[in-house]
């Protein structure tokens, strides 16, 4: 599970930062890719790295600002191009739909896989998606316009096989190890019962990951954030441009530290950055962050972060 940054900037794009997308690599886990945000040129961005758009199959809206969703038109469009045949989920805010058909419709777009839409309305934490593999839920943030937040949790893991012990009977591979791992009590050719318990070891929590929208410090940031392995926040403004923060609904890298640090997240990572901090400038709002949580991260365009297993 990896975290990919193909938009890192706020309001509009830098020359150094384009706006808002990011990318959860489930590859290992399901060999897709879902997307955060979607704003202007991320079709290019994504040209410029390993992502393929063809394997994308969900995108999260956080809300419904132009630098978080003009690029969805084109990006819906290039994925019939590239290769992309499933179906393809969109979840967003009320309006989502009529964003995204109006579009298609008006520049006659013929795509060649089933597009689902999916609109929500919530006033507290709910759950979005589930199956065998994840928990996607969502809360609502406090910004200009409705913005959310989304909370990934992986469900718990099972415990790998214990190969060296089966080794030590003289199993070395084949079948026998595929009826082990999903837990099948086995009979060997010399009448041996193996309890498949007895070579699985324990197993472990999955990891959890919080993705926010644009949003002022609220209670729900810290919510969707407990006890997350990556907190990735908005992080609009240093602490010197508080007032620039309040006025438009944003956070300061300080806020995003605070949030984190009342979570109990591992990680946090910053973006949504100004165009104000270029370059090493925006060194300074990872330096504000580190006096209240010091685990924090600056992303940049092209940017990737490995989600741990938890240390604790």
């Amino acid at each position: 599970m990896e975290i990919y940054f193909l938009g890192t900037g706020a309001g509009m794009p830098s020359k150094d930062r384009n706006v808002t997308s990011i990318i959860l690599n489930l590859l290992a886990e399901r060999n897709t890719y879902w997307m955060f945000d979607c704003g202007e040129g991320t079709q290019h961005q994504a040209l410029r790295s390993p992502i393929r758009i063809g394997k994308l199959e969900k995108l999260f809206i956080t809300h419904l600002h132009g630098d978080h969703i003009y690029g969805i038109p084109g990006l819906l469009t290039s994925r019939s191009y590239q290769g992309g045949d499933t179906p393809f989920t969109v979840y967003g805010p009320k309006g989502t739909e009529q964003f995204i058909l109006t579009a298609l419709s008006l520049s006659q777009a013929h795509l060649s896989y089933e597009l689902i839409i999916q609109e929500f309305d919530v006033s507290e934490e709910t759950v979005l998606f589930e199956d065998e593999q994840f928990v996607v839920s969502l809360a609502p943030l406090i910004h200009r316009v409705d913005s959310h937040g989304y909370r990934i949790v992986e469900k718990p893991q099972k415990g790998r096989l214990l190969v060296e012990k089966l080794k030590q009977l003289g199993i070395t591979s084949g079948p026998l190890f595929g009826k082990l791992k999903q837990g099948v009590d086995v009979t060997l050719d010399d009448g041996t019962s193996l309890n498949a318990r007895e070579y699985i070891g324990p197993s472990y929590p999955g990891r959890v990951v919080t993705i926010l929208g644009d949003t002022q410090p609220c209670e729900n940031s810290s919510k969707l954030a407990r006890g997350a392995n990556v907190l990735v926040h908005e992080a609009t403004f240093a602490e010197q441009k508080k007032h620039l923060a309040v006025e438009y609904d944003h956070s300061t890298a300080m806020d995003a530290a605070r949030a984190a640090q009342e979570a109990g997240v591992e990680a946090l990572i910053l973006t949504h950055i100004s165009s104000r901090y270029q370059k090493d400038e925006a060194e300074l709002l990872v330096q504000e962050a580190k006096q209240i949580h010091d685990c924090t991260y600056l992303a940049r365009d092209h940017w990737s972060y490995e989600v741990p297993r938890s240390k604790r």
